[in-house]
């Protein structure tokens, strides 16, 4: 029977629960896995409720359940969702590590707060997931995946119509037909999603290597050449993300989606960049151009903007020409058990990979590059 090793590292998580947030960034499962490494985790009370976890849940797995003040004073790790304010960085033990989705490409000022309270923190959001080491720590792609599964099911929800066809007595009722913008990670889930409840699906991606991937999964890839669309043949950026576009690509590409969007019930838009503002791929020319009744799910909305003009993250907006704008960047949190689970794998693989013989470490001698949000670059071992 294999033990596990000397405890000699803790890895504490909040209770990140709020109206938006419903996911915990530690499970019964990830516990297991960091206790096989030697690192102790511990959770504050009732972090886990709304994903599903109760106390007694986390007692069981070995998860020490504490109040907030002792795992910020204790942890050698903390473990976060969300960007932590002032007060809660300050309060981390000195010579600490934070590892979470801080996003401090935009969030510049959590650089100077996590140093002047000598915490190294590790930005999620920056590992380089084109590596294969990196792929199980990947939380961007495991979060996306949730978020446009769950994309289509409030636009089933919202759409006044069914998905799939359906021959009845009083006839047949035609299919929707929905539009998916951007085949990334949160647009491949989607269409998925959208072919298995009987949606007649298709997407657009300006990169060309998603062509194939559109059509493996049986949807049809929107030629917007057909509609005065340019020639995005050089899309495809670093790391498997779009690149940005020139304004006149961006102005051509936006003409041509306005122009087709007339053609579907249902648009999911999922493009990000990392880091910058999304790109507008439907104005409000091409909403005022939709059916009455057509629902539009913007995943990129943000303070930033989104990918459609006029929505609002965490809104919905009802045009004047009757069209549905849901502005939902947080989807993850409405699938919290599914979410957690995958991000917590996530993020304990990341913990894991920087224990060496009891100790926490942070050396050269690996290609896994991680950039601590101080702007210092650092290679993980």
């Amino acid at each position: 029977m294999n033990k596990n090793p000397e405890i000699t590292l803790t890895f504490g998580v909040l209770n990140e629960a709020s109206a938006e947030e419903s996911r915990v960034a530690i499970t019964p499962e990830s516990a297991a896995r960091l206790l096989k490494v030697g690192i102790q985790p511990a959770v504050e009370t009732d972090a886990g409720l709304k994903a599903g976890f109760q106390n007694a849940d986390f007692e069981t797995a070995g998860v020490k359940v504490l109040p907030k003040s002792e795992i910020l004073s204790k942890s050698d790790i903390v473990g976060y969702i969300g960007l932590p304010d002032a007060k809660t960085i300050s309060a981390q033990k000195k010579g600490s590590f934070a590892i979470g989705l801080f996003n401090s490409l935009l969030n510049k000022d959590i650089a100077g707060q996590f140093e002047g309270a000598q915490v190294t923190a590790l930005d999620i959001n920056l590992l380089p997931r084109k590596l294969s080491k990196a792929q199980s720590m990947d939380v961007m792609t495991s979060q996306a995946s949730v978020a446009g599964y769950k994309a289509v099911l409030l636009a089933a929800n919202e759409y006044p119509g069914f998905f799939p066809m359906m021959t009845t007595a009083a006839g047949t009722i035609k299919p929707a037909s929905v539009l998916i913008l951007g085949a990334g990670i949160a647009g491949l889930q989607a269409i998925g999603t959208a072919k298995r409840l009987g949606a007649i699906t298709t997407a657009y991606d300006v990169r060309p290597a998603s062509k194939e991937e559109v059509l493996s999964l049986g949807a049809k890839f929107l030629d917007l050449a057909s509609f005065g669309g340019p020639d995005l043949s050089a899309g495809q950026g670093e790391g498997g993300y779009a690149r940005q576009l020139t304004a006149e690509e961006m102005a051509a590409q936006q003409a041509a989606v306005d122009k087709a969007a007339a053609q579907f019930d249902i648009i999911i838009a999922t493009a990000q960049v990392p880091g910058r503002k999304p790109p507008v791929l439907l104005t409000k020319a091409g909403v005022d151009g939709l059916k009455r009744g057509s629902v539009i799910i913007d995943v990129a909305a943000s303070s930033l903007g989104g990918n459609v003009e006029g929505s609002k993250p965490e809104k919905t907006v009802l045009t004047p020409n009757g069209v549905k704008i849901i502005g939902a960047p947080n989807l993850p949190s409405s699938a919290p058990k599914t979410a957690s689970n995958l991000l917590a794998r996530n993020i304990s693989d990341i913990v894991s990979h920087f224990v060496s013989e009891g100790k926490l470490v942070v050396k050269a001698g690996d290609e896994l590059e991680v950039l601590a949000i101080s702007g210092k670059k650092q290679e993980v071992k």
